[in-house]
């Protein structure tokens, strides 16, 4: 079973994203940082904020979906605000999405806020709302189920540090998995968590037997060359020593995003 997790920034490379989905194949797909907009052509859009301005693909989910037939695809937004069109606003919602190859079956999932709550008018003020969806899957190829959570953490404009906050995001992360897994099969956790390695997010992911791959493997960098900011770590993937790891790779080609795609391929 392959599992990927990606930061998708918004589409803003999109042709590469595209791409890279399809030739990729996985079985579970976990994306951070995904547009919908229901009422909207499909296209590039223009988020604005504060006198930012940053080409969007409106439609991403939509896009990604139709790159993945064979998936079932979830979108978990977080809040609904404005892009544009030149000066035609767009309304669109953001969030989480996370597609399943059909061939699995699901038999359990949990969708929860992890810091805030849904933003129905804006996209919200910083640190802004977050989420996180747990999916449990049963594979028939491996007679076995297997749990997977994803989360985008908070972005706090003072930085990656620990912050209460954080800590109460990683408490509300935990409180999620433990009613959608049953204790006594693999999990795996990933996403772009937005903390330093050192992060406290760590030891309380802990108590659920989860250690990092990323900092485990001593990587020390999950953003591509589109990213300039100093700090190279927003990027995990943990598992519980259940998981039977075939692969694992921080992946450095194609860049698809201003983050690396995690790969992990279970047996």
């Amino acid at each position: 079973m392959r599992i990927i997790s990606l930061n998708a920034w918004g589409g803003r490379l999109h042709e590469a994203l595209i791409a890279y989905v399809k030739q990729a194949d996985p079985d579970v797909l976990c994306l951070q940082e995904v547009l919908r907009a229901p009422n909207a052509d499909s296209g590039w859009s223009i988020y604005r904020d504060a006198g930012l301005e940053l080409p969007q693909r409106a439609n991403l989910f939509y896009e990604i979906s139709a790159a993945l037939p064979g998936h079932d695809a979830f979108f978990c937004p977080t809040s609904r605000g404005e892009l544009f069109d030149d000066d035609a606003a767009i309304v669109a919602e953001f969030g989480l999405a996370t597609f399943v190859r059909k061939s699995h079956s699901i038999i359990a999932e949990g969708l929860e806020f992890v810091h805030g709550s849904f933003s129905a008018d804006g996209w919200g003020q910083h640190p802004r709302p977050r989420n996180a969806h747990c999916v449990r899957l049963f594979s028939h190829e491996q007679s076995r189920s297997v749990t997977i959570a994803h989360m985008h953490g908070l972005r706090d404009p003072a930085g990656k540090g620990d912050t209460v906050a954080r800590q109460e995001q990683a408490a509300a992360l935990v409180r999620l998995i433990e009613r959608v897994w049953p204790g006594d099969e693999g999990l795996v956790v990933c996403g772009d968590f937005n903390v330093l390695p050192e992060s406290a997010t760590f030891a309380i992911l802990a108590g659920l037997g989860l250690s990092d791959l990323v900092t485990g493997n001593d990587l020390v960098d999950t953003r591509t060359s589109y990213y300039l900011k100093q700090g190279r770590f927003a990027d995990y993937m943990l598992v519980t020593p259940g998981v039977n790891i075939a692969k694992f790779e921080v992946v450095e080609a194609p860049e698809v995003s201003d983050h690396r795609a995690l790969l992990l391929d279970i047996g």
